[in-house]
């Protein structure tokens, strides 16, 4: 037999929203509350009659209320199983009646670490009495409906109303939920008890739970499944995965992937930046005082490429961007903010996704990236690697001008968002030319070379050349080949990380064609 008639009921809320209905509802279809303190109280204030569990377990709360519900009088009624016949000998022994329906919520935790400042309070918004129903419930699913969510009260109702029980499946289902409320809330305390232990660079044991926020119409291919997950105990509302779409069609996984590769780039600037994406590689970025020239810049990178791009701004979006970009196919727009007029003008493009997404303050709470591999998986900080003092140093008898130090600093930013092998030009804070995950070092100033060759051909602005630019590399030259070759090009300063065998030959070569060249001491690989 699968279903059985609810007779009684406990009910025990922290949240105690929209209780007062169901408890009507329940108490006008027959069932027998029951009810610890403060939810007694509240459902007799609705003149709801309620047997206080006191009353059932013949035993006073104690120790402020840390004890309540803890007896066997509770949990035998909610754990027997009623086709045992060594269990219903046991209940009837002791006398305990069944408990048919658990309805519980818990101590807020999260809002108690957040709100409170003494250890001690924050101790005592831990629940002991609510996980515990909760678990018995969920554990004799098979005779007991547990129900932890308000979202579930309508569906109780409306299933006891028609058939008076509910089916095994539903309570299979509701139980499936209460467990994974708790294990949830246990993470909670275990994160707070172990703060300290945060600071370690990589736990021993890494727990994540995740909620699905949508399941995508497919993954990276149409035969591939994709959806979008987040942690529910994350608060910050920055980053891609708290998008706000304004219009357009739905996100596919290729789109939320570039949008935060978009995103995580354009968020390195403090001034006016634009920055567009195809592939999760960059083909175009600039940094302007003017947002409308920032933009101008870095679409004249690389046209060809960006169409079908993906779009990420600093700044409000506002009508002059807005009237470019409509002239384009583009998949995504991503900035802070649009502008009325802004709005007017892409709303005609119908497809086109605009979403809009707070830049964070400070770094966003998710410090790690994880990568699946045959039989376990990848575990490792984010690149967060910046440029200060002590890897900035000089290597070369020319030292950069400080219109060059400007364009190095910004050059190396982009490379570390570009895959490897990476390779860039800029002048004017703009990039010229970008070759990206190459096998070999050398392909990719090849190829970035030639970009810019076939770029200048249909670019507005004739008179660009390499000549003068600087160059970033992700990583150490292996050989002096790349530098000749960006010599060749008109670089006149250049920004690695350093650490190759060959590096005095390096140095040597760049002296010889007097070249300014910068050491970081900091790779930036990409993969």
């Amino acid at each position: 037999m699968s279903q059985f008639k609810i007779k009684n009921a406990l009910i025990s809320l922290t949240d105690k929203n929209k209780i007062e209905i169901v408890a009507k509802e329940l108490t006008e279809l027959g069932i027998k509350i029951i009810s610890t303190g403060g939810t007694a109280k509240y459902l007799k204030s609705y003149s709801i009659e309620v047997d206080d569990i006191s009353e059932i377990t013949n035993f006073p709360e104690i120790l402020g209320g840390r004890v309540k519900s803890l007896h066997p009088k509770i949990f035998g009624g909610i754990l027997y199983r009623k086709n045992n016949k060594h269990d219903l000998k046991d209940i009837n022994t002791a006398q305990i009646n069944s408990i048919d329906l658990v309805i519980v919520n818990l101590y807020q935790f999260k809002e108690a670490t957040k709100n409170l400042s003494s250890s001690e309070k924050i101790i005592e918004n831990i629940d002991i009495g609510g996980p515990s129903l909760i678990r018995a419930a969920a554990k004799n699913f098979a005779f007991t409906t547990v129900i932890v969510d308000i979202n579930d009260y309508d569906l109780l109702i409306n299933k006891l109303k028609s058939n008076k029980e509910i089916d095994l499946n539903l309570r299979k289902s509701l139980a499936a939920k209460a467990f994974k409320i708790t294990s949830e809330y246990d993470k909670l305390i275990f994160d707070w008890f172990n703060e300290d232990k945060k600071k370690l660079k990589l736990p021993k044991t890494l727990n994540i739970n995740l909620n699905k926020i949508f399941e995508m119409r497919y993954g990276e291919n149409p035969h591939q499944k994709g959806a979008l997950y987040k942690d529910p105990n994350i608060i910050d509302e920055s980053g891609i995965a708290n998008y706000k779409q304004f219009q357009g069609k739905e996100l596919s996984y290729n789109n939320l992937n570039d949008a935060d590769a978009a995103f995580e780039l354009v968020n390195e600037f403090k001034n006016p930046a634009v920055a567009i994406i195809k592939h999760a590689n960059p083909c175009g970025v600039s940094q302007n005082k003017s947002l409308l020239k920032a933009w101008e810049n870095a679409f004249n990178t690389d046209q060809t490429s960006a169409f079908g791009g993906i779009v990420a701004l600093n700044r409000p979006l506002n009508e002059k961007i807005a009237e470019k970009m409509s002239k384009i196919f583009l998949e995504v727009i991503i900035a802070p903010k649009i502008t009325k007029s802004a709005e007017k003008i892409l709303s005609k493009k119908k497809n086109l996704r605009i979403l809009l997404c707070q830049f964070p303050n400070r770094k966003i709470n998710n410090n790690f990236m994880i990568k699946t591999i045959s039989g376990g998986y990848l575990l490792q900080e984010k690149d967060d690697g910046s440029l200060g003092k002590y890897n900035f140093e000089v290597v070369t008898n020319k030292k950069p001008t400080k219109k060059e130090i400007i364009d190095l600093k910004f050059a190396w930013i982009v490379s570390k968002h570009t895959k490897s092998n990476a390779i860039i030009f800029v002048k004017n804070s703009t990039t010229l030319a970008i070759g990206a995950g190459q096998m070999s070092r050398i392909d990719s100033v090849i190829i970035a070379q030639d970009k810019f060759k076939r770029n200048h051909l249909n670019s507005n602005n004739k008179n660009l050349s390499l000549v003068g630019s600087v160059l970033s590399s992700d990583a150490f030259f292996p050989f002096s080949d790349t530098l000749i070759t960006a010599a060749k090009a008109g670089v006149s300063s250049i920004i690695q990380p350093g650490g190759s065998i060959r590096d005095k030959e390096v140095i040597q070569e760049a002296n010889k064609r007097d070249i300014s060249m910068i050491f970081t001491s900091l790779r930036h690989f990409r993969h």
